[in-house]
């Protein structure tokens, strides 16, 4: 908790804010607790949740919480991700 409050801290000094918070559940399903809604004072954040309660199949679900309201995202695994660009214009000028 320690942690948590002092990245979050240099996160306010650098007007960041969290685009995904994660973390496991051991032995349920990747769902948020009460607990978890409780802490989720992000509201434009991505709570993504992994469960290992099976061994042989992780679950990765992933969630809006605004408000106390759940509200299940989908999620699309990819082998590689390259962002995309709009065009020419983002390219440097070459001299």
């Amino acid at each position: 908790a320690a942690e948590q409050l002092r990245v979050h801290r240099e996160m306010e000094r650098a007007d960041e804010v969290p685009v995904v918070i994660y973390h496991s559940h051991t032995a349920t399903e990747a769902y948020p607790s009460r607990t978890d809604v409780s802490y989720a004072h992000e509201p434009d954040a991505h709570y993504v949740l992994v469960s290992t309660r099976d061994p042989e199949r992780h679950e990765l679900r992933s969630y809006r919480i605004v408000d106390g309201v759940i509200t299940e995202e989908p999620v699309e695994v990819v082998d590689s991700y390259a962002p995309q660009t709009s065009g020419a214009d983002d390219a440097p000028d070459r001299t």
